[in-house]
């Protein structure tokens, strides 16, 4: 098996490739004048099982243009199997039509993925909030892994916890509230809203207390930090005595690791699939597990 690492995503695939003790191919890499991408894969892939891992986090364009040119080069040269692992799936929010007209990004991007011929396709906690399972979007084969598992034990690894529940910040941050929590063995809630009245709305944990209890936030990216600032805000304001903020995905978007440590969070934490100052947790291992 041979490991080609997307430009988005140096660290992860030079993490896969040490777990799977397998060679790491670096492509090379250019820009033309005009912008266009130059891509070449300095190895001889014929006959080889070859896993290509990019990212297409900011520049989602520039990011996919690479993926593509790379999968399909290593297509041309004959390789015998080709993966594509996508840690960070750009466009997956826009899983459905929500309006008239509107471009349904999510499957533009299945289908041109598609076209240039992986035979299997893994991404992780893909944002597609009404997409059951990623074989949905894909004809080939697919499976979306999961970091939560990961999260959670790096939380325990690392603070003396007292007490600890894990919360999702919304109902469709549920899965991942509760993989985390039962990774970690321990309670697991998701907020939700109450209206109150006409102008006056409540957010808050499910059902469980969190008053003098250690409290992980966990959602699969943290873009602008909105969502997460709130959560942290009312986990503190109902008495939970310290609270952390996790995700897959460090998008951090207009100042939002800002926001979120100012709202008194001990440690704001997340994954390499999008590869950041705040990424203490490789998803290296659950990749290589699913690739062997």
């Amino acid at each position: 098996m041979l490991v080609v690492a997307g430009s988005a995503s140096p660290k992860l695939a030079a993490r896969v490739a040490q777990q799977l003790k397998c060679q790491l191919i670096k492509p090379e890499l250019k820009r033309f004048p005009d912008g266009e991408l130059y891509a070449r894969i300095p190895a001889d892939v014929k006959g080889e099982n070859v896993v290509v891992i990019q990212s297409t986090c900011c520049p989602p364009n520039s990011n996919y243009m690479e993926l593509f040119l790379l999968l399909d080069a290593v297509r041309d040269l004959g390789a015998k199997k080709i993966t594509a692992v996508i840690p960070y799936l750009a466009y997956a929010r826009q899983d459905k039509r929500f309006k008239e007209g509107e471009a349904v990004s999510l499957r533009t991007v299945a289908k041109l993925i598609e076209s240039v011929g992986p035979d299997r396709v893994y991404t992780v906690d893909m944002h597609a909030h009404r997409i059951g399972d990623v074989q949905e979007i894909f004809n080939a084969p697919a499976k979306n892994l999961t970091a939560a598992p990961l999260l959670s034990k790096y939380l325990s690894d690392n603070y003396e916890l007292k007490n600890p529940v894990i919360v999702g910040p919304d109902e469709e941050s549920r899965q991942w509230a509760e993989a985390a929590g039962k990774a970690l063995g321990a309670d697991w809630d998701y907020m939700v809203k109450k209206r109150l009245g006409p102008e006056e709305v409540e957010i808050r944990p499910r059902k469980l207390e969190v008053e003098d209890r250690d409290a992980m936030v966990i959602d699969d990216i943290i873009s602008t930090g909105g969502t997460m600032v709130k959560a942290v805000k009312i986990l503190k304001k109902h008495g939970a005595r310290k609270v952390y903020a996790a995700c897959t995905h460090a998008v951090l978007a207009s100042g939002a690791l800002r926001k979120v440590r100012g709202a008194g969070v001990e440690e704001v934490f997340a994954t390499d699939t999008i590869e950041s100052k705040i990424s203490k947790v490789s998803v290296a291992p659950v990749v290589a597990d699913a690739l062997r």
